[in-house]
């Protein structure tokens, strides 16, 4: 069973919240995703993830303020707890692990046919 259950795309929206620190909002969580990652996002998804990594209890939201440009809706603000932190190095911790792991032979990749 898993310590912690983080899947890649999760884990790909709590480290770009973290980037973003106080900005972290949808809009601003997608456009960093797909900059840096060169990824399409879809709001869909975004907001289904950011939904359960707060019922995970890795994130919390907050809301802004209101503007008129997002007709009087405020913005809902993410940001990392202490229980997702220590998910997210667990699975850095976890994948580095890994990689320390494979033997180098393993990486003397020749042609055998397969």
């Amino acid at each position: 069973m898993k310590k912690y259950q983080l899947g890649e795309f999760e884990e790909v929206v709590m480290l770009t919240v973290g980037v973003l620190y106080d900005e972290a909002y949808g809009v601003s969580i997608k456009k960093e995703i797909e900059g840096r990652l060169s990824r399409g996002v879809s709001v869909g998804a975004l907001q289904t993830a950011l939904k359960r990594l707060e019922e995970k209890g890795y994130l919390r939201s907050r809301e802004g303020e209101s503007t008129e440009e997002r007709a009087g809706r405020p913005k809902k603000y993410f940001q990392i707890t202490a229980l997702g932190k220590r998910a997210l190095e667990y699975s850095k911790t976890t994948r580095e692990e890994l990689w320390k792991a494979i033997p180098n032979m393993a990486w003397d990749i020749k042609s055998s046919g397969i």
